[in-house]
Protein backbone atom coordinates (compact mmCIF):
# COMPACT_ATOMS: atom_id res chain seq x y z
CA UNK A 1 0.00 0.00 0.00
CA UNK A 2 1.33 3.59 -0.95
CA UNK A 3 1.18 6.04 1.42
CA UNK A 4 2.80 10.03 1.93
CA UNK A 5 4.52 11.27 4.58
CA UNK A 6 4.99 14.94 5.79
CA UNK A 7 8.39 16.80 7.41
CA UNK A 8 10.93 19.27 7.48
CA UNK A 9 12.89 19.00 4.67
CA UNK A 10 16.36 20.57 5.54
CA UNK A 11 18.35 19.60 2.38
CA UNK A 12 16.93 19.70 -1.13
CA UNK A 13 16.63 16.98 -3.77
CA UNK A 14 15.02 14.00 -4.68
CA UNK A 15 15.95 10.12 -3.42
CA UNK A 16 14.87 7.17 -4.49
CA UNK A 17 15.73 3.91 -2.79
CA UNK A 18 15.19 0.84 -0.46
CA UNK A 19 14.15 1.55 3.31
CA UNK A 20 16.81 0.48 6.18
CA UNK A 21 15.95 0.74 9.44
CA UNK A 22 18.36 2.02 11.90
CA UNK A 23 17.32 0.36 14.85
CA UNK A 24 17.71 2.13 18.60
CA UNK A 25 16.57 -0.25 21.47
CA UNK A 26 14.19 1.10 23.81
CA UNK A 27 15.88 0.53 26.87
CA UNK A 28 13.78 -0.11 29.64
CA UNK A 29 15.05 1.17 32.65
CA UNK A 30 14.67 -1.00 35.73
CA UNK A 31 14.14 1.07 39.15
CA UNK A 32 16.10 -1.38 41.92
CA UNK A 33 16.74 -1.02 45.65
CA UNK A 34 20.30 -1.23 47.12
CA UNK A 35 21.93 -1.33 50.42
CA UNK A 36 24.44 1.32 51.51
CA UNK A 37 27.33 -1.78 50.89
CA UNK A 38 26.10 -1.76 47.49
CA UNK A 39 26.88 1.88 46.64
CA UNK A 40 30.21 2.12 45.85
CA UNK A 41 30.06 -1.38 43.46
CA UNK A 42 27.38 0.48 41.60
CA UNK A 43 29.42 4.09 41.66
CA UNK A 44 31.89 2.06 40.11
CA UNK A 45 29.64 0.12 37.51
CA UNK A 46 28.92 3.81 36.49
CA UNK A 47 31.89 5.00 36.08
CA UNK A 48 33.01 1.87 34.24
CA UNK A 49 29.78 2.62 31.24
CA UNK A 50 30.91 6.12 31.10
CA UNK A 51 34.60 5.43 30.51
CA UNK A 52 33.55 2.36 27.93
CA UNK A 53 31.23 5.19 26.03
CA UNK A 54 34.34 7.79 26.50
CA UNK A 55 36.93 4.86 24.17
CA UNK A 56 34.36 4.73 21.74
CA UNK A 57 33.52 8.37 20.99
CA UNK A 58 37.02 9.00 21.19
CA UNK A 59 38.25 5.87 18.95
CA UNK A 60 35.07 7.24 16.54
CA UNK A 61 36.73 10.73 16.40
CA UNK A 62 40.04 9.61 16.05
CA UNK A 63 38.90 7.40 13.09
CA UNK A 64 36.33 9.68 10.99
CA UNK A 65 37.35 9.86 7.51
CA UNK A 66 39.22 12.38 5.53
CA UNK A 67 36.77 13.52 3.28
CA UNK A 68 33.70 13.99 6.23
CA UNK A 69 32.66 17.07 7.14
CA UNK A 70 34.17 18.90 9.53
CA UNK A 71 31.13 19.28 11.33
CA UNK A 72 31.62 15.61 12.34
CA UNK A 73 34.94 15.68 15.01
CA UNK A 74 32.83 19.22 16.33
CA UNK A 75 29.43 17.03 16.84
CA UNK A 76 31.63 14.61 18.82
CA UNK A 77 33.52 16.65 20.55
CA UNK A 78 30.39 17.89 21.97
CA UNK A 79 29.31 14.68 23.00
CA UNK A 80 32.71 14.06 24.90
CA UNK A 81 31.91 16.77 26.58
CA UNK A 82 28.64 16.39 27.54
CA UNK A 83 29.90 12.87 28.84
CA UNK A 84 32.61 15.16 30.62
CA UNK A 85 30.26 17.15 32.47
CA UNK A 86 29.66 16.68 35.72
CA UNK A 87 25.67 16.80 35.33
CA UNK A 88 26.47 13.38 33.60
CA UNK A 89 28.94 12.17 34.72
CA UNK A 90 29.21 12.75 38.30
CA UNK A 91 25.79 13.78 39.75
CA UNK A 92 24.32 10.51 39.35
CA UNK A 93 26.75 8.56 41.52
CA UNK A 94 25.74 11.32 44.28
CA UNK A 95 22.25 10.01 43.49
CA UNK A 96 22.76 6.56 44.00
CA UNK A 97 24.21 6.61 47.43
CA UNK A 98 21.49 9.63 48.37
CA UNK A 99 18.57 7.19 46.94
CA UNK A 100 20.02 3.55 47.27
CA UNK A 101 18.81 3.20 43.58
CA UNK A 102 20.77 1.71 40.97
CA UNK A 103 22.62 3.67 38.18
CA UNK A 104 20.65 2.91 35.64
CA UNK A 105 17.91 4.39 37.77
CA UNK A 106 19.61 7.84 38.76
CA UNK A 107 21.18 8.32 35.19
CA UNK A 108 17.66 8.09 33.65
CA UNK A 109 16.31 10.69 36.21
CA UNK A 110 19.03 13.32 35.87
CA UNK A 111 18.73 13.42 31.98
CA UNK A 112 14.38 13.84 32.31
CA UNK A 113 15.58 16.32 34.78
CA UNK A 114 18.17 18.24 32.67
CA UNK A 115 15.70 17.52 29.38
CA UNK A 116 13.37 19.80 31.17
CA UNK A 117 15.74 22.83 31.70
CA UNK A 118 16.54 22.68 27.43
CA UNK A 119 12.98 22.70 26.75
CA UNK A 120 12.98 26.04 28.82
CA UNK A 121 15.19 27.85 26.26
CA UNK A 122 14.16 29.72 23.95
CA UNK A 123 16.63 29.92 21.41
CA UNK A 124 15.89 26.97 18.97
CA UNK A 125 19.59 25.88 18.02
CA UNK A 126 20.30 25.93 22.07
CA UNK A 127 17.20 23.70 22.85
CA UNK A 128 17.48 21.02 19.97
CA UNK A 129 21.45 20.48 22.04
CA UNK A 130 18.75 18.41 24.59
CA UNK A 131 18.82 15.53 21.60
CA UNK A 132 22.91 15.25 22.64
CA UNK A 133 22.21 15.06 26.06
CA UNK A 134 19.41 12.24 25.47
CA UNK A 135 21.98 10.58 22.81
CA UNK A 136 25.04 10.43 25.21
CA UNK A 137 23.03 9.18 28.00
CA UNK A 138 21.31 6.54 25.63
CA UNK A 139 25.07 4.90 25.17
CA UNK A 140 25.70 4.55 28.78
CA UNK A 141 22.42 3.29 29.30
CA UNK A 142 23.42 1.09 26.85
CA UNK A 143 26.14 0.49 28.25
CA UNK A 144 25.14 -0.82 31.23
CA UNK A 145 22.67 -2.72 30.44
CA UNK A 146 23.87 -3.92 27.15
CA UNK A 147 26.96 -4.41 27.98
CA UNK A 148 27.59 -2.17 24.83
CA UNK A 149 27.68 1.26 23.19
CA UNK A 150 27.35 0.97 20.28
CA UNK A 151 23.83 1.24 18.19
CA UNK A 152 22.39 -1.23 16.18
CA UNK A 153 22.81 -0.26 12.64
CA UNK A 154 23.58 -3.04 10.18
CA UNK A 155 25.81 -2.40 6.98
CA UNK A 156 23.40 -0.29 4.58
CA UNK A 157 23.48 -1.23 0.87
CA UNK A 158 24.44 1.83 -1.72
CA UNK A 159 21.85 3.81 -2.39
CA UNK A 160 19.58 3.07 0.75
CA UNK A 161 17.53 5.91 2.52
CA UNK A 162 18.27 5.34 6.42
CA UNK A 163 15.02 5.19 8.60
CA UNK A 164 15.16 6.16 12.07
CA UNK A 165 13.51 7.55 15.18
CA UNK A 166 17.21 9.90 15.47
CA UNK A 167 21.02 9.78 14.60
CA UNK A 168 23.15 10.99 16.66
CA UNK A 169 26.78 12.40 14.74
CA UNK A 170 28.48 9.24 16.08
CA UNK A 171 26.08 7.03 14.24
CA UNK A 172 26.40 8.76 10.97
CA UNK A 173 30.07 8.10 11.21
CA UNK A 174 29.52 4.74 11.91
CA UNK A 175 27.83 4.34 8.68
CA UNK A 176 29.83 7.55 6.76
CA UNK A 177 32.00 4.70 4.54
CA UNK A 178 28.48 3.84 2.68
CA UNK A 179 26.74 5.55 -0.34
CA UNK A 180 23.52 6.32 1.59
CA UNK A 181 20.92 8.41 -0.56
CA UNK A 182 19.37 10.08 2.18
CA UNK A 183 18.14 9.47 6.17
CA UNK A 184 14.96 10.61 7.26
CA UNK A 185 13.56 11.36 10.90
CA UNK A 186 10.78 11.30 13.12
CA UNK A 187 12.57 13.79 15.55
CA UNK A 188 15.30 16.65 14.49
CA UNK A 189 14.06 20.68 13.40
CA UNK A 190 15.91 22.60 11.20
CA UNK A 191 18.71 23.52 13.31
CA UNK A 192 19.41 19.74 14.51
CA UNK A 193 22.34 17.93 14.28
CA UNK A 194 20.55 15.49 11.80
CA UNK A 195 19.89 18.58 9.51
CA UNK A 196 23.53 19.97 9.39
CA UNK A 197 24.87 16.54 8.60
CA UNK A 198 22.81 16.29 6.19
CA UNK A 199 23.23 20.18 4.41
CA UNK A 200 26.91 19.29 4.86
CA UNK A 201 26.81 15.75 3.04
CA UNK A 202 24.49 17.23 0.03
CA UNK A 203 21.93 14.97 0.87
CA UNK A 204 17.92 15.15 0.48
CA UNK A 205 17.08 14.97 3.99
CA UNK A 206 13.80 15.22 6.08
CA UNK A 207 13.00 15.52 9.73
CA UNK A 208 10.45 15.51 12.17
CA UNK A 209 8.12 13.06 10.55
CA UNK A 210 7.18 11.84 13.93
CA UNK A 211 5.79 8.10 12.82
CA UNK A 212 8.17 7.29 10.00
CA UNK A 213 10.12 4.49 11.64
CA UNK A 214 7.48 2.74 13.04
CA UNK A 215 5.58 2.69 9.53
CA UNK A 216 7.96 2.51 7.17
CA UNK A 217 9.07 -1.18 6.92
CA UNK A 218 12.61 -2.21 6.07
CA UNK A 219 12.97 -2.72 2.64
CA UNK A 220 10.15 -1.01 1.20
CA UNK A 221 10.72 1.40 -1.52
CA UNK A 222 10.69 5.32 -0.77
CA UNK A 223 11.18 8.78 -2.52
CA UNK A 224 12.40 11.72 -0.70
CA UNK A 225 11.54 15.00 -2.22
CA UNK A 226 13.74 16.78 0.39
CA UNK A 227 12.87 20.51 -1.10
CA UNK A 228 8.98 19.84 -0.29
CA UNK A 229 9.06 17.82 3.30
CA UNK A 230 7.51 14.45 1.58
CA UNK A 231 8.28 10.50 1.71
CA UNK A 232 6.40 8.58 -0.27
CA UNK A 233 6.35 4.94 0.66
CA UNK A 234 5.53 2.38 -1.49
CA UNK A 235 5.03 4.17 -5.06
CA UNK A 236 3.30 2.85 -8.17
CA UNK A 237 4.96 3.04 -11.44
CA UNK A 238 3.63 6.29 -12.32
CA UNK A 239 4.56 7.98 -9.50
CA UNK A 240 8.22 6.42 -9.39
CA UNK A 241 8.38 7.34 -13.09
CA UNK A 242 7.88 11.13 -12.82
CA UNK A 243 10.31 11.35 -9.54
CA UNK A 244 12.94 9.34 -11.06
CA UNK A 245 12.07 12.09 -14.04
CA UNK A 246 12.53 14.70 -11.63
CA UNK A 247 15.83 13.02 -9.80
CA UNK A 248 17.21 13.60 -13.54
CA UNK A 249 16.34 17.00 -13.58
CA UNK A 250 17.24 17.81 -10.08
CA UNK A 251 20.83 16.21 -10.64
CA UNK A 252 21.52 17.97 -14.26
CA UNK A 253 20.51 21.19 -12.54
CA UNK A 254 23.17 20.75 -9.84
CA UNK A 255 25.69 20.03 -12.69
CA UNK A 256 24.52 23.47 -14.50
CA UNK A 257 24.90 25.64 -11.45
CA UNK A 258 28.44 24.66 -10.84
CA UNK A 259 28.97 26.67 -13.88
CA UNK A 260 28.30 29.41 -12.05
CA UNK A 261 30.65 29.21 -9.66
CA UNK A 262 33.19 31.85 -10.72
CA UNK A 263 30.39 34.09 -12.18
CA UNK A 264 29.84 37.48 -11.72
CA UNK A 265 26.43 37.91 -9.68
CA UNK A 266 24.87 40.98 -11.46
CA UNK A 267 21.12 41.66 -13.01
CA UNK A 268 20.36 41.65 -16.66
CA UNK A 269 20.93 45.88 -16.67
CA UNK A 270 24.59 44.87 -14.53
CA UNK A 271 23.57 46.07 -10.89
CA UNK A 272 26.26 44.10 -8.63
CA UNK A 273 24.66 41.84 -6.49
CA UNK A 274 27.09 40.77 -2.87
CA UNK A 275 26.35 36.92 -2.78
CA UNK A 276 27.52 35.47 0.75
CA UNK A 277 27.30 32.79 3.28
CA UNK A 278 26.39 32.00 6.98
CA UNK A 279 28.52 29.60 9.05
CA UNK A 280 28.64 27.99 12.27
CA UNK A 281 31.52 26.36 12.69
CA UNK A 282 35.50 27.67 11.34
CA UNK A 283 35.15 24.34 8.87
CA UNK A 284 32.42 25.94 7.00
CA UNK A 285 34.41 27.62 4.86
CA UNK A 286 35.20 24.97 2.56
CA UNK A 287 31.91 24.86 1.47
CA UNK A 288 31.38 28.81 1.18
CA UNK A 289 34.22 28.53 -0.98
CA UNK A 290 33.34 25.71 -2.80
CA UNK A 291 30.56 27.75 -3.01
CA UNK A 292 31.75 30.54 -4.67
CA UNK A 293 30.29 32.90 -2.07
CA UNK A 294 31.74 36.72 -2.16
CA UNK A 295 32.13 36.60 1.38
CA UNK A 296 30.60 35.41 4.77
CA UNK A 297 27.33 37.61 5.33
CA UNK A 298 27.25 35.71 9.31
CA UNK A 299 28.88 33.93 11.01
CA UNK A 300 27.07 32.42 14.16
CA UNK A 301 29.91 32.18 17.15
CA UNK A 302 27.13 30.29 19.53
CA UNK A 303 29.03 27.21 18.95
CA UNK A 304 32.11 27.92 20.73
CA UNK A 305 30.25 28.42 23.77
CA UNK A 306 27.74 25.29 23.81
CA UNK A 307 27.76 21.99 25.85
CA UNK A 308 31.06 22.82 28.40
CA UNK A 309 31.83 23.58 31.44
CA UNK A 310 33.66 26.52 31.37
CA UNK A 311 33.24 29.72 29.26
CA UNK A 312 35.54 30.14 25.98
CA UNK A 313 38.98 32.16 27.10
CA UNK A 314 39.93 35.28 24.62
CA UNK A 315 42.94 32.95 23.43
CA UNK A 316 40.33 30.07 21.91
CA UNK A 317 38.03 32.37 20.36
CA UNK A 318 40.46 34.27 18.55
CA UNK A 319 41.76 31.39 17.62
CA UNK A 320 38.38 30.34 16.00
CA UNK A 321 37.85 33.55 14.50
CA UNK A 322 41.25 34.26 12.59
CA UNK A 323 41.13 30.64 10.80
CA UNK A 324 37.90 31.60 9.28
CA UNK A 325 39.34 35.00 8.43
CA UNK A 326 42.78 33.60 6.87
CA UNK A 327 40.47 31.26 4.86
CA UNK A 328 38.47 33.63 3.44
CA UNK A 329 41.87 35.03 2.22
CA UNK A 330 40.43 39.00 1.54
CA UNK A 331 37.02 38.65 1.49
CA UNK A 332 35.01 39.66 4.14
CA UNK A 333 33.85 37.65 7.25
CA UNK A 334 30.72 39.06 9.58
CA UNK A 335 30.85 38.03 13.12
CA UNK A 336 27.75 37.80 15.20
CA UNK A 337 28.55 38.23 18.56
CA UNK A 338 26.79 35.26 20.49
CA UNK A 339 23.32 35.08 19.97
CA UNK A 340 22.19 32.95 23.34
CA UNK A 341 19.13 32.72 25.70
CA UNK A 342 18.93 31.77 28.93
CA UNK A 343 21.16 28.36 29.63
CA UNK A 344 22.32 27.28 33.29
CA UNK A 345 25.50 25.93 31.89
CA UNK A 346 26.66 28.93 30.67
CA UNK A 347 25.66 31.44 33.57
CA UNK A 348 26.48 29.04 36.51
CA UNK A 349 22.43 30.31 38.22
CA UNK A 350 19.25 28.94 36.51
CA UNK A 351 17.24 31.46 35.21
CA UNK A 352 13.63 30.46 34.53
CA UNK A 353 11.48 33.10 32.81
CA UNK A 354 7.50 32.73 32.02
CA UNK A 355 8.10 33.19 28.91
CA UNK A 356 11.65 33.10 27.34
CA UNK A 357 10.89 34.43 23.90
CA UNK A 358 10.89 37.79 25.95
CA UNK A 359 13.61 37.54 28.29
CA UNK A 360 17.57 37.98 28.94
CA UNK A 361 18.80 36.64 25.67
CA UNK A 362 21.27 37.97 22.61
CA UNK A 363 22.49 41.48 23.16
CA UNK A 364 20.72 41.78 26.43
CA UNK A 365 22.53 38.67 27.82
CA UNK A 366 26.10 40.05 26.63
CA UNK A 367 25.29 43.31 28.41
CA UNK A 368 24.48 41.48 31.43
CA UNK A 369 27.95 39.64 31.15
CA UNK A 370 29.81 42.41 30.55
CA UNK A 371 33.15 40.20 31.51
CA UNK A 372 32.16 37.46 29.29
CA UNK A 373 31.01 40.10 26.53
CA UNK A 374 34.73 42.07 26.51
CA UNK A 375 36.08 38.42 26.09
CA UNK A 376 34.22 38.06 22.56
CA UNK A 377 34.51 41.84 21.39
CA UNK A 378 38.49 41.49 22.30
CA UNK A 379 38.91 38.27 20.27
CA UNK A 380 37.21 39.74 17.20
CA UNK A 381 39.05 42.93 17.04
CA UNK A 382 42.10 41.06 17.69
CA UNK A 383 40.94 38.58 14.24
CA UNK A 384 40.12 42.10 12.23
CA UNK A 385 44.14 42.82 11.83
CA UNK A 386 44.05 39.81 9.69
CA UNK A 387 41.58 40.33 7.39
CA UNK A 388 37.65 41.97 6.40
CA UNK A 389 36.12 41.94 9.38
CA UNK A 390 32.60 43.37 10.53
CA UNK A 391 30.99 42.82 13.73
CA UNK A 392 27.48 42.29 13.85
CA UNK A 393 24.98 42.54 16.90
CA UNK A 394 21.74 40.65 17.42
CA UNK A 395 18.75 41.18 18.39
CA UNK A 396 19.10 45.16 19.00
CA UNK A 397 15.70 46.94 19.79
CA UNK A 398 16.19 50.35 21.61
CA UNK A 399 18.64 53.12 21.77
CA UNK A 400 19.72 52.40 25.21
CA UNK A 401 21.06 49.31 24.07
CA UNK A 402 22.89 50.31 21.24
CA UNK A 403 24.72 53.18 23.19
CA UNK A 404 25.67 50.43 25.86
CA UNK A 405 27.01 48.15 23.01
CA UNK A 406 28.93 51.04 21.24
CA UNK A 407 30.44 51.97 24.85
CA UNK A 408 31.04 47.95 25.13
CA UNK A 409 33.03 47.77 21.74
CA UNK A 410 35.25 51.39 22.51
CA UNK A 411 36.26 49.89 25.83
CA UNK A 412 37.36 46.66 24.08
CA UNK A 413 39.39 48.68 21.32
CA UNK A 414 40.78 50.65 24.32
CA UNK A 415 42.19 48.10 26.14
CA UNK A 416 43.66 46.68 23.00
CA UNK A 417 45.48 49.71 22.46
CA UNK A 418 46.52 49.54 26.20
CA UNK A 419 47.78 46.09 25.49
CA UNK A 420 49.30 47.31 22.39
CA UNK A 421 47.53 44.29 20.53
CA UNK A 422 46.68 45.42 16.72
CA UNK A 423 43.12 45.38 15.34
CA UNK A 424 40.98 47.38 12.87
CA UNK A 425 40.14 50.58 14.66
CA UNK A 426 37.91 51.15 12.23
CA UNK A 427 36.01 48.16 11.90
CA UNK A 428 32.54 48.49 10.58
CA UNK A 429 29.66 47.68 13.49
CA UNK A 430 26.54 46.59 12.69
CA UNK A 431 23.03 45.73 14.29
CA UNK A 432 20.50 42.87 13.67
CA UNK A 433 17.46 44.25 12.76
CA UNK A 434 14.83 40.95 14.14
CA UNK A 435 12.23 42.75 16.78
CA UNK A 436 9.59 45.16 14.83
CA UNK A 437 10.47 47.63 17.34
CA UNK A 438 13.76 48.00 15.45
CA UNK A 439 12.12 47.82 12.46
CA UNK A 440 9.83 50.69 13.13
CA UNK A 441 12.41 52.97 14.40
CA UNK A 442 15.24 52.62 12.67
CA UNK A 443 16.49 56.03 12.44
CA UNK A 444 18.38 55.68 15.69
CA UNK A 445 20.18 52.82 14.39
CA UNK A 446 21.13 54.38 11.03
CA UNK A 447 22.52 56.95 12.44
CA UNK A 448 25.00 54.89 14.94
CA UNK A 449 25.57 51.68 12.94
CA UNK A 450 27.57 51.36 9.54
CA UNK A 451 25.20 48.70 8.25
CA UNK A 452 22.19 46.62 9.23
CA UNK A 453 21.35 42.82 8.46
CA UNK A 454 17.67 41.63 8.46
CA UNK A 455 17.47 38.45 10.80
CA UNK A 456 14.14 37.44 8.83
CA UNK A 457 13.81 34.00 10.40
CA UNK A 458 12.94 36.11 13.74
CA UNK A 459 11.62 39.59 12.53
CA UNK A 460 8.70 37.25 11.21
CA UNK A 461 8.25 35.12 14.16
CA UNK A 462 8.03 38.09 16.55
CA UNK A 463 5.61 39.74 13.89
CA UNK A 464 3.22 37.35 13.70
CA UNK A 465 3.67 35.71 17.14
CA UNK A 466 4.69 32.97 15.45
CA UNK A 467 6.78 30.37 16.91
CA UNK A 468 7.68 28.10 13.88
CA UNK A 469 9.36 25.21 15.89
CA UNK A 470 6.11 24.40 17.02
CA UNK A 471 3.87 21.89 15.00
CA UNK A 472 0.89 22.76 16.28
CA UNK A 473 1.60 26.66 14.60
CA UNK A 474 4.33 25.91 12.61
CA UNK A 475 2.01 26.31 9.02
CA UNK A 476 0.80 29.90 10.27
CA UNK A 477 4.55 30.77 9.79
CA UNK A 478 4.73 33.24 6.31
CA UNK A 479 7.00 35.11 4.91
CA UNK A 480 4.50 37.11 2.42
CA UNK A 481 2.41 38.15 5.15
CA UNK A 482 1.75 41.87 4.18
CA UNK A 483 2.75 43.18 7.80
CA UNK A 484 6.11 41.18 7.03
CA UNK A 485 6.72 42.27 3.60
CA UNK A 486 5.91 46.18 4.54
CA UNK A 487 8.36 45.74 7.77
CA UNK A 488 11.35 44.42 5.36
CA UNK A 489 10.89 46.31 2.40
CA UNK A 490 10.79 49.49 4.98
CA UNK A 491 14.74 48.56 6.67
CA UNK A 492 15.79 48.34 3.08
CA UNK A 493 14.41 51.82 1.73
CA UNK A 494 15.43 53.18 5.31
CA UNK A 495 18.96 51.76 4.67
CA UNK A 496 19.25 52.98 0.53
CA UNK A 497 18.16 56.64 2.22
CA UNK A 498 20.54 56.98 4.80
CA UNK A 499 23.46 55.58 2.82
CA UNK A 500 23.91 52.48 4.91
CA UNK A 501 24.02 48.94 3.62
CA UNK A 502 21.44 46.57 4.32
CA UNK A 503 22.01 42.62 4.39
CA UNK A 504 19.38 39.85 4.68
CA UNK A 505 20.43 36.86 6.27
CA UNK A 506 17.64 34.84 7.19
CA UNK A 507 16.17 31.75 5.57
CA UNK A 508 14.05 34.42 2.97
CA UNK A 509 18.02 34.94 1.27
CA UNK A 510 18.42 31.40 0.56
CA UNK A 511 15.03 31.06 -1.09
CA UNK A 512 14.96 31.77 -5.23
CA UNK A 513 11.66 32.23 -5.31
CA UNK A 514 11.85 35.12 -2.91
CA UNK A 515 15.39 36.57 -4.79
CA UNK A 516 13.60 38.80 -7.38
CA UNK A 517 10.75 40.12 -4.49
CA UNK A 518 13.66 41.09 -1.99
CA UNK A 519 15.65 42.43 -5.16
CA UNK A 520 12.65 44.44 -5.99
CA UNK A 521 12.62 46.28 -2.72
CA UNK A 522 16.15 47.19 -3.16
CA UNK A 523 18.17 44.33 -1.47
CA UNK A 524 21.71 44.31 -2.85
CA UNK A 525 23.18 41.93 -0.73
CA UNK A 526 21.79 38.17 0.41
CA UNK A 527 23.28 35.75 2.65
CA UNK A 528 22.02 32.47 3.04
CA UNK A 529 23.65 28.52 3.34
CA UNK A 530 26.31 27.87 1.00
CA UNK A 531 24.16 25.09 -0.64
CA UNK A 532 21.39 27.97 -1.74
CA UNK A 533 24.46 30.29 -3.46
CA UNK A 534 24.22 29.31 -7.09
CA UNK A 535 20.69 28.94 -7.29
CA UNK A 536 19.77 32.26 -5.99
CA UNK A 537 22.86 33.49 -8.40
CA UNK A 538 21.00 31.92 -11.49
CA UNK A 539 17.65 34.25 -10.19
CA UNK A 540 19.89 37.48 -10.01
CA UNK A 541 21.32 36.33 -13.55
CA UNK A 542 17.98 36.33 -15.04
CA UNK A 543 17.04 39.26 -13.64
CA UNK A 544 15.40 42.80 -14.85
CA UNK A 545 15.78 45.39 -11.94
CA UNK A 546 13.09 47.67 -13.36
CA UNK A 547 10.36 44.73 -14.48
CA UNK A 548 11.03 43.33 -10.28
CA UNK A 549 10.73 46.58 -8.88
CA UNK A 550 7.24 47.25 -10.61
CA UNK A 551 6.05 43.55 -9.19
CA UNK A 552 7.75 43.86 -5.76
CA UNK A 553 5.32 47.45 -5.30
CA UNK A 554 2.05 45.94 -6.68
CA UNK A 555 2.83 43.34 -4.04
CA UNK A 556 3.16 45.91 -1.21
CA UNK A 557 -0.33 47.13 -2.18
CA UNK A 558 -1.94 43.56 -1.84
CA UNK A 559 -3.37 42.54 1.41
CA UNK A 560 -5.10 39.11 -0.27
CA UNK A 561 -3.21 36.06 -0.24
CA UNK A 562 -4.26 34.81 -3.87
CA UNK A 563 -3.33 37.76 -5.50
CA UNK A 564 -0.03 37.82 -3.05
CA UNK A 565 0.72 34.38 -4.99
CA UNK A 566 -0.26 34.78 -8.22
CA UNK A 567 1.86 38.18 -8.43
CA UNK A 568 5.11 35.91 -7.07
CA UNK A 569 4.10 33.67 -9.98
CA UNK A 570 3.97 36.46 -12.28
CA UNK A 571 7.52 37.75 -10.14
CA UNK A 572 9.08 34.29 -11.16
CA UNK A 573 8.29 33.85 -14.77
CA UNK A 574 10.84 33.29 -16.93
Amino acid sequence: MSFTLHGIGVSSGIAIGRAHLVTHAQLEVPHLEITEADVAQEQARFESAIGRVRGELSQLASHIPHNAPAEFGAFLNVHLMILGDEMIAAAPKAMIAAQLCNAEWALKQQMEALLEQFDRIDDPYLRERKTDVRQVVERVLAALILDTTSAAIASPEDGSILVARDLSPADVILFKQHRFASFITDLGGTTSHTAIVARSLGIPSIVALHHARKLVREDELLIVDGGHGVVIVNPDETTLAEYRLRQDEWDLDRQKLQRLKTTRAATLDGTRIELHANIELPGDVDQVRTAGAAGIGLFRTEFLYLNRRGLPDEDEQFEAYRKVVTEMDGLPVTIRTFDLGADKELHGTERVSANPALGLRAIRLCLAEPQMFQRQLRAILRASAFGKVRLLVPMLSSLHELNQTLQAIAEAKRSLEDDEIAFDPAIPVGGMIEIPAAALSLGIFTRKLDFLSIGTNDLIQYTLAIDRTDDAVAHLYDPLHPAVLQLIAGIIQAGAKAGKPVAVCGEMAGDPTLTRLLLGFGLRQFSMHPANVLSVKRVVLKSDLDEVAQIARRMLRTDEPDKMYALLEKLNAG
